[in-house]
């Protein structure tokens, strides 16, 4: 066969998707697995990075959203249904890594590609605007009096309000294991349980409830970044006298079994759209803290907040 007779049969092949995946490029009809509900910081996240990817030149973006423990079924539908798949993508984070800890799925990060860190994002507890309690102060009274009653409403098991959640209580003298935390699948599950007065305090990333404490149906009564937030009138966690701190980053893998030059392809996409229009409005809108990184720097990041959560989980009486 002639090479520009194989050539266009090769090129008539791709169009059609009859080459085998491993011979595909990368980057072209891009399918993005996010897992969690619709409504939530991975949710707004991944939909971000996919209006990105499409003004940095991919053809197309699809997403699949698959809910529940803290990301790990997604995690493993992903895994086992995109090997060897140069367009499939899924959205990650440190609430996945806490979840895997907890939660011991049979699936693991180590199974998937790692390709880049996104951005940072620290959490808001907040309150109900109709409830008695005024302040993380009242919070911390009721919780010293009876544990069980104040109910937390967050992310998976293991996600970073969870984490948070520990450490208030070990700090003000409460035993972390009796708290009463209520995980939900998605972010809009637990936008609904607050507003509707069905937990006592909730957290989260200030994507999740920036709409709902501008309009006042929900307090925000603390952070957990080191300095205040732009745009949330609440004080720290240190300013309250504990000594917390604690951020939540979201990022991106790719399917097992991709070439090194689609591994690279995918990540320089990512790269382009990180510096994109699209991406700098999500990045304002949302108050994400800029956090990219990529390759073999965020595969070791990746390991160490294994060792760092592990160890901080461990303190607060979670494992």
């Amino acid at each position: 066969m002639r090479r520009d007779t194989f050539l266009r049969s090769l090129a008539a092949l791709a169009a059609t998707g009859a080459l085998p995946l491993a011979a595909r490029a990368a980057g072209e009809n891009l399918k993005m697995m996010i897992p969690a509900n619709p409504g939530g910081g991975w949710d707004t996240t991944g939909r971000a990075l996919g209006k990105a990817l499409q003004e940095a030149g991919a053809a197309t973006v699809q997403y699949e959203n698959k809910g529940g423990a803290a990301g790990a079924i997604g995690l493993a539908q992903f895994a086992n249904g995109s090997k060897n798949d140069p367009n499939a993508l899924l959205m990650m984070g440190a609430v996945m890594v806490g979840g895997i800890i907890t939660g011991k799925p049979p699936v693991s990060l180590s199974q998937v590609t790692p390709l880049a860190r996104l951005i940072s994002e620290y959490q808001v507890f907040v309150l109900p605007a109709e409830s008695p309690l005024k302040s993380m102060k009242d919070v911390v009274e009721q919780l010293k009096k009876d544990p069980a009653s104040v109910k937390w409403g967050g992310g998976s098991r293991g996600s970073t309000e969870h984490i948070a959640a520990a450490m208030i209580a070990r700090e003000v003298g409460v035993d972390a294991a009796k708290i009463n935390y209520v995980a939900f699948r998605g972010g809009g599950e637990a936008v609904a349980a607050i507003l509707g007065g069905n937990v006592t305090v909730g957290g989260s990333g200030y994507t999740e409830f920036g709409e709902y404490i501008a309009t006042k149906k929900m307090r925000a009564i603390a952070v957990t970044s080191p300095t205040r937030i732009k745009g949330v009138d609440a004080p720290t966690l240190k300013e309250l006298g504990m000594n917390i701190e604690i951020g939540n980053w979201r990022g991106v893998y790719g399917a097992a079994g991709i070439t090194p030059e689609q591994r690279k392809a995918l990540t320089d996409m990512i790269t382009k759209a990180t510096k994109t229009k699209a991406w700098a409005e999500a990045v304002e809108k949302n108050g994400w803290t800029p956090a990219f990184m990529a390759g073999a720097d965020f595969e070791k990041f990746v390991d160490n907040e294994f060792a760092s959560l592990r160890a901080v989980m461990a303190k607060s009486g979670m494992i």
